[in-house]
């Protein structure tokens, strides 16, 4: 299971959106450099200045990225954007965006930094298995239960928690654990659908 399962409604919900800003000139690369230079950015004011307030900026942003990535998506494959750089430069800066804002939460108790890091790891990894389906001519997989829609939902929860509270409960140190766990599923996932014949 996986939220990702759900992008098929969000990319009909987008579609007319899409349509107009494809009128417009934009482009699908476009488009994914500039979520990614903006979750950089908002990764750099969180290390730099970790005021809980700030945190609120993650379930914010990761809503926003979450549809960024789906129109540029659906720039490339519906509107004949689709190009081996625009390949190249949506699973580079994906990784890139998610580990500038989940290194952020070291920052704050009970998180550490050897665990974020871990978690971080294991994320990229997540997206190498996917894209490896390809090479091996069995499609990108995008199977969970912690890929990149789940981790959205995780992350941009604990950004509110921290908003809303100034710190995370105590109890949520398991939570890191529990997605090394979950990350580790996902990735034995997506190698097993890449080995699977299509």
């Amino acid at each position: 299971m996986s939220i990702y399962k759900l992008k098929s409604s969000f990319q009909n919900i987008l579609r007319p959106l899409v349509g107009r800003l494809a009128a417009r000139g934009l482009t699908a690369n476009q488009v994914t450099l500039v979520a990614a230079i903006v979750s950089v950015c908002i990764g750099a004011v969180l290390v730099v200045r970790p005021e809980p307030a700030l945190f609120a900026l993650v379930p914010v942003w990761m809503l926003l990225r979450m549809a960024l990535n789906a129109i540029d998506g659906m720039l490339a494959r519906e509107h004949g954007q689709k190009s081996a750089l625009g390949g190249y430069l949506n699973e580079i800066t994906d990784v890139v965006s998610d580990a500038a804002l989940y290194v952020p939460f070291a920052l704050v108790a009970p998180f550490s930094l050897p665990w974020l890091a871990t978690i971080v790891f294991l994320a990229t990894l997540t997206e190498f298995a996917g894209v490896l389906g390809v090479a091996h001519g069995n499609g990108r997989s995008y199977e969970g239960p912690m890929g990149k829609s789940d981790r959205a939902l995780l992350f941009g929860a604990l950004g509110a928690l921290v908003a809303g509270f100034g710190t995370l409960p105590e109890w949520t140190w398991h939570i890191q654990p529990i997605a090394c766990v979950l990350l580790a599923w996902t990735v034995a996932n997506r190698v097993r659908a890449g080995l699977t014949a299509p």
